[in-house]
């Protein structure tokens, strides 16, 4: 049967106890409706309650909350228990003593960090295992120690999940000033927000912002500003460390948000070009260009020429086709224009990269 979390934005005046007692009639009646209850998460600061539901579907779910209390969800969606254990630490209800007569207070609340090892050399990109996992252990016991817990790893890139925000920012610190960053190269993007919001995974939103600050904005550690303000107010106003790392304001997560939605939908298309950001982004030439510099350090053109280029290379890799289709699916509309740009940014022709991935199987 699915599991699905869903979403309840609370009044100010509900309380821990009274979050407890709307999951108790839950479970009283949820045999009616094939429901099982499995725990929950109250963030009094910021008045949310998160279900954690298996269900036959989600208007089983709704019509069991809607017997049993009448609140009905703001937003539900379907997750992998996995995923769920592994960002939030558990997958039912704590325990609990007698005194605290079923009630506990526990945020689904968390900052995500999202490591990458970065480097424009093809054999970067390949599937070479020894790629991070020459210094994984080392990034693991500093991620450890810090009290984070990661959640997806694979050779280039980790995403990892901490209850404080000040963990997750002085881990980064650590790692970047660690001699790990300058053998592997390690960019770090932070951000926070809570499980269920606007997208229809875990902590979708949430970490594609991250993944942005990690891949595109200049700095070793960048951080939202969210993550910034939090960790002011975590750390008692102390911002000594913050010197170390970058963090964007809410008009610059703004800009690279739209600027971002849009690379992303329309960057295979051969056509476009700078003046269509300016249209969908209300900017004019020199707008564009200054902001863009000045969080990525390229300009619109070079920026979108190498997000092309890294698409294609992961096309490749992937041997998701030829290299004349991977070159127009990815918006070249010349196949030598393609190799030019692709042997002057990566240091090897396509031909010679992909004969080099065929040599490996």
């Amino acid at each position: 049967m699915p599991i699905y979390m869903d979403r309840h934005d609370l009044p100010d005046v509900v309380t821990a106890e009274h979050v407890a007692g709307i999951h108790q009639a839950d479970l009283e009646i949820e045999h009616e409706f094939g429901c099982k209850g499995l725990t929950y998460w109250f963030d009094e600061n910021r008045n949310a309650g998160f279900c954690l539901i298996e269900a036959p579907n989600k208007e089983a779910l709704v019509e069991m909350h809607d017997k049993a209390h009448g609140g009905i969800p703001t937003k539900i969606i379907e997750v992998d228990d996995k995923l769920v254990d592994s960002f939030l630490g558990r997958l039912k209800d704590p325990q609990i003593t007698k005194d605290s007569d079923f009630e506990f207070v526990d945020s689904a609340f968390r900052t995500l960090m999202v490591i990458k090892s970065v480097d424009v050399e093809y054999k970067k990109n390949t599937n070479d295992d020894s790629y991070l996992s020459d210094s994984i252990e080392i990034i693991k016991n500093s991620i450890s120690s810090f009290e984070g817990n990661i959640v997806k790893k694979n050779n280039q890139s980790l995403l990892v999940s901490f209850v404080s925000v000040r963990k997750a920012v002085d881990c980064a610190i650590e790692l970047v000033n660690n001699k790990i960053s300058t053998t592997n190269n390690l960019k770090i993007g932070l951000n926070a927000g809570d499980p269920v919001a606007n997208g229809e995974k875990i902590f979708e939103d949430t970490i594609i912002l991250a993944k942005r600050l990690c891949k595109v904005v200049i700095g070793d550690v960048v951080i939202s500003s969210l993550v910034r303000q939090l960790y002011m107010d975590e750390s008692m106003k102390d911002s000594s460390k913050l010197k170390f790392i970058t963090s964007l304001n809410s008009d610059e997560e703004f800009f690279l948000t739209h600027f971002m939605d849009f690379i992303e939908e329309k960057y295979n298309n051969p056509l476009l070009k700078v003046d269509d950001f300016n249209k969908v982004l209300g900017q004019s030439n020199s707008q564009l260009y200054r902001k863009l510099k000045v969080l990525t350090g390229k300009s619109p053109n070079n920026f979108l020429r190498e997000y092309r280029l890294a698409q294609a290379l992961n096309l490749m890799t992937k041997q998701k086709g030829n290299i004349s289709q991977i070159a127009f699916e990815t918006g070249f509309n010349s196949l030598s224009y393609f190799s030019k740009c692709f042997q002057k940014f990566y240091g090897i022709l396509p031909s010679e990269y992909y004969k080099t991935i065929l040599d490996d199987i």
